[in-house]
Parts: structure tokens; sequence; C-alpha cells
């Protein structure tokens, strides 16, 4: 894996969602990384983050699997370009849709590991297919369809 986490090399404009932004101290700052063709993020709930004692909120679940599919799309756009991301000028998405297929409870005690992967990519939109797995079992499946926006 990458050694500097994607939302890291954002500049400071785009840093303060409450899913992905370094900078909302109250959010989630989840950090994705590329490994081979999978963007990975590896997060770690706290027990405030359950639905039921024990289990996942699929709220937090689609929170973070949106914003680290968002993540992948504009930074495979960086890459298809031969840049950097963060560098001008800046390529952001914002999400058309999103998809998520809950498969059974995800447990809290263990890391939330989303492997995501670039499925489509057209002029304006990246379709990114993700997994969330705990100890190699998946339990949530998700697909977004990020369209690019000029900020």
């Amino acid at each position: 894996m990458e050694n500097k986490a994607i939302q890291d090399k954002w500049p400071d404009l785009g840093t303060y969602c409450w899913g992905c932004g370094r900078n909302n101290e109250h959010g989630l700052q989840i950090k994705s990384y590329w490994e081979g063709d999978e963007c990975v993020c590896i997060w770690k709930p706290k027990r405030h983050h359950c639905a039921y004692p024990g289990r996942g909120c699929g709220g937090i679940i689609t929170t973070i699997l949106d914003c680290h599919c968002l993540n992948t799309a504009a930074s495979a756009a960086h890459r298809a370009e031969g840049r950097e991301e963060g560098t001008d000028p800046p390529i952001t998405y914002a999400t058309g849709s999103l998809f998520v297929k809950f498969l059974k409870p995800t447990p809290l005690n263990k890391p939330w590991v989303f492997r995501a992967r670039v499925k489509e990519v057209t002029e304006r939109k990246t379709t990114v297919f993700c997994s969330l797995f705990v100890k190699d079992k998946e339990y949530v499946t998700g697909e977004t369809v990020n369209v690019r926006i000029k900020l």
C-alpha cells in the first residue's frame, strides 16, 4: 500500500466532509490507499458506531462506502491523466447514485476493510464497486455512480 492516504493529498477546500475530511475533527476521517488496482480503506469502528450492541450502524457503513468510492473515483481520474492527487486543476466528484446491499449484520469488534474497484469510466461519470469485509468475510456490497463536477 502507498504511504500517504488519498484524503491527505487533497487541497484544504475538499477536506471538511464528515466521512472523509481530514479537517473535520468530529468526522470519521477515513483513509484510502491504493493496493494494486484496488483502493482499500481500513477503519476501526467504536462502540458508539453501533446499530445495536456489537453490530455496526448501516448509516455509518453507507457513509464510509460512499466517501471511499468518491475518493477512489477522483484518485483514479487524476492517475488516468498522469497526475498526482491534489494537483491543479482539481478533479472532483459528487455522488450521482448509491446502492448498498447489506448481506448480514456487520460486527463492531474488528476493523472494517472496504475494497473498491473502478468498474466503468465515461467522460462525466465513474462507477465504483465496493465490498466491506471483516476478517475476510464479506458483509456489505455497494456501487456508486460518481459524477464529475467543477467547484
